[in-house]
Protein backbone atom coordinates (compact mmCIF):
# COMPACT_ATOMS: atom_id res chain seq x y z
CA UNK A 1 0.00 0.00 0.00
CA UNK A 2 3.18 2.32 0.02
CA UNK A 3 4.25 4.18 -2.91
CA UNK A 4 2.38 6.31 -5.52
CA UNK A 5 1.08 4.71 -8.54
CA UNK A 6 0.11 6.58 -11.90
CA UNK A 7 -3.69 6.47 -12.73
CA UNK A 8 -6.07 8.15 -15.03
CA UNK A 9 -7.99 10.77 -13.53
CA UNK A 10 -11.21 10.17 -15.21
CA UNK A 11 -11.24 6.18 -14.17
CA UNK A 12 -11.26 6.86 -10.56
CA UNK A 13 -14.58 6.51 -8.53
CA UNK A 14 -16.25 9.18 -6.25
CA UNK A 15 -17.61 8.69 -3.30
CA UNK A 16 -20.76 8.29 -2.18
CA UNK A 17 -21.23 11.61 -0.45
CA UNK A 18 -20.15 13.09 -3.84
CA UNK A 19 -22.41 13.29 -6.80
CA UNK A 20 -19.98 15.88 -8.74
CA UNK A 21 -17.30 18.49 -8.24
CA UNK A 22 -17.56 21.51 -6.18
CA UNK A 23 -17.94 23.74 -8.80
CA UNK A 24 -15.99 26.57 -6.97
CA UNK A 25 -13.32 24.93 -5.51
CA UNK A 26 -12.57 24.01 -9.26
CA UNK A 27 -12.74 27.08 -10.46
CA UNK A 28 -10.36 28.56 -7.71
CA UNK A 29 -7.89 25.61 -8.64
CA UNK A 30 -8.09 26.28 -11.87
CA UNK A 31 -6.89 29.83 -11.58
CA UNK A 32 -4.29 28.89 -9.65
CA UNK A 33 -2.56 26.15 -10.94
CA UNK A 34 -4.18 25.93 -14.38
CA UNK A 35 -3.77 22.58 -16.09
CA UNK A 36 -0.40 21.82 -14.67
CA UNK A 37 -0.33 18.74 -12.52
CA UNK A 38 3.28 19.58 -11.95
CA UNK A 39 3.76 19.39 -7.76
CA UNK A 40 0.37 18.43 -7.16
CA UNK A 41 0.15 16.47 -4.09
CA UNK A 42 -0.90 12.58 -4.90
CA UNK A 43 -5.04 11.97 -4.41
CA UNK A 44 -5.72 9.36 -1.53
CA UNK A 45 -7.86 6.83 -2.62
CA UNK A 46 -9.09 2.72 -1.31
CA UNK A 47 -8.45 0.22 -3.59
CA UNK A 48 -11.75 -1.99 -4.00
CA UNK A 49 -13.25 -5.11 -5.38
CA UNK A 50 -12.15 -5.07 -9.29
CA UNK A 51 -9.08 -2.98 -8.66
CA UNK A 52 -11.79 0.44 -8.97
CA UNK A 53 -10.43 3.23 -6.84
CA UNK A 54 -12.34 5.47 -4.81
CA UNK A 55 -11.12 8.76 -4.26
CA UNK A 56 -10.62 9.58 -0.14
CA UNK A 57 -9.39 12.69 -0.85
CA UNK A 58 -8.81 15.18 -3.87
CA UNK A 59 -12.34 14.95 -5.72
CA UNK A 60 -11.35 18.38 -6.92
CA UNK A 61 -7.72 18.07 -8.12
CA UNK A 62 -8.64 14.62 -9.94
CA UNK A 63 -11.48 16.71 -11.98
CA UNK A 64 -9.23 19.73 -12.99
CA UNK A 65 -6.59 17.02 -14.32
CA UNK A 66 -9.25 15.54 -16.28
CA UNK A 67 -11.10 18.54 -17.38
CA UNK A 68 -7.99 20.77 -18.16
CA UNK A 69 -4.96 18.68 -18.68
CA UNK A 70 -6.42 16.30 -20.88
CA UNK A 71 -8.26 13.34 -21.08
CA UNK A 72 -6.40 10.71 -20.37
CA UNK A 73 -4.06 12.35 -17.87
CA UNK A 74 -2.28 10.92 -15.25
CA UNK A 75 -2.46 11.84 -11.46
CA UNK A 76 -0.36 10.39 -8.38
CA UNK A 77 -2.55 8.52 -6.01
CA UNK A 78 -1.48 6.97 -2.75
CA UNK A 79 -3.50 3.93 -1.70
CA UNK A 80 -4.11 4.18 1.55
CA UNK A 81 -6.73 1.43 1.97
CA UNK A 82 -7.45 -2.06 0.47
CA UNK A 83 -11.16 -2.61 0.73
CA UNK A 84 -11.46 -5.56 -2.32
CA UNK A 85 -14.84 -6.91 -0.94
CA UNK A 86 -16.31 -3.68 -1.65
CA UNK A 87 -18.10 -3.38 -4.73
CA UNK A 88 -18.05 0.54 -5.80
CA UNK A 89 -18.77 -0.20 -9.45
CA UNK A 90 -22.41 1.58 -9.15
CA UNK A 91 -20.47 5.48 -8.17
CA UNK A 92 -19.59 7.59 -10.80
CA UNK A 93 -16.42 7.88 -12.44
CA UNK A 94 -14.87 11.47 -12.72
CA UNK A 95 -15.45 11.36 -16.26
CA UNK A 96 -18.78 10.80 -15.77
CA UNK A 97 -19.68 13.93 -13.12
CA UNK A 98 -20.93 16.94 -14.37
Amino acid sequence: MNGIEWVAAGDLRLPPSRSSVDLAKLARQYRAFGDRLDGMPALEVTRCAGGEMIINSGVTRATRAYRYAGRGSLVPVVVIEERPGIDVRRLPRVREAQ
